[in-house]
């Protein structure tokens, strides 16, 4: 029986799926996301959560400079 390992992208934990058990059993409550970079181009993560997954797109948007937020009046404490 084949056997597919999926690595959470964002803490490394790992979940074996055989072939005995059913994907949707053992992937419970991960997150799967496709991220297309151009034609024909696309690029598969994998994440045991949510709070993993808001911790890779924390990471993969840019934090907007906190000159610019008091600017505004926003992000004064």
């Amino acid at each position: 029986m084949a056997r597919e390992c999926f690595v959470c992208h964002s803490c490394g934990e790992k979940v074996e799926c055989s072939g005995k058990a059913r994907p949707c059993e053992v992937l419970e409550g991960w997150v799967m996301v496709s991220l297309w970079n151009g034609p024909e181009t696309v690029e598969h993560y994998s994440f045991c959560s949510l709070v993993c997954l808001k911790s890779w797109l924390d990471a993969q948007v840019p934090e907007v400079p906190t000159a610019f937020l008091k600017a505004f009046g926003e992000g004064e404490e």
